[in-house]
């Protein structure tokens, strides 16, 4: 049985799909899908939604950047969603390990996507997280995500 997070998660993947496509009362939607999850969980959708969306821009530039060969609108829509979603909690979830976050994704990916978006998924998060740590960009803080930031950052 899935936690509650990955629930909220897959709630807010189905509400920025909703977005992808249909903008017009959407905050009033996102409120009553929301509802039920606790006000911890209801702050963590919130705040995941809309940072998200504020910075789609520039979370695709990000995917672009990590496309071989590829150009962002072969991306499956899904797929995009889920990576934006990864690139936001890495950035500004700073007490979610990463590696939460690209797990989560992954899942998310294997339920919502076809059979090759896991790894593509992977790929692309986990591209984006080294060049974090390599520019010593990686935001982390609380117990044990201190420690790691700082170790990736001395290498």
């Amino acid at each position: 049985m899935p936690n509650k997070r990955h629930l909220v998660r897959e709630t807010v993947l189905s509400l920025l799909y909703t977005y992808e496509f249909n903008k017009e009362n959407y905050f009033e939607f996102v409120k009553d899908k929301i509802k039920d999850f606790d006000q911890n969980n209801q702050d963590f959708a919130n705040k995941l939604i809309n940072k998200t969306i504020l910075q789609i821009k520039d979370f695709d530039s990000i995917i672009n950047s990590k496309l071989n060969k590829w150009e962002l609108d072969r991306v499956p829509v899904i797929d995009r969603i889920i990576i934006r979603m990864g690139i936001c909690e890495i950035m500004h979830f700073e007490d979610i390990p990463p590696k939460v976050t690209i797990n989560e994704m992954i899942e998310l990916a294997k339920e919502y996507s076809n059979e090759k978006s896991s790894k593509f998924v992977n790929g692309i998060l986990d591209s984006f997280l080294n060049d974090l740590q390599k520019n010593n960009q990686l935001n982390k803080t609380g117990r044990g995500l201190i420690e790691q930031s700082l170790i990736k950052k001395n290498r």
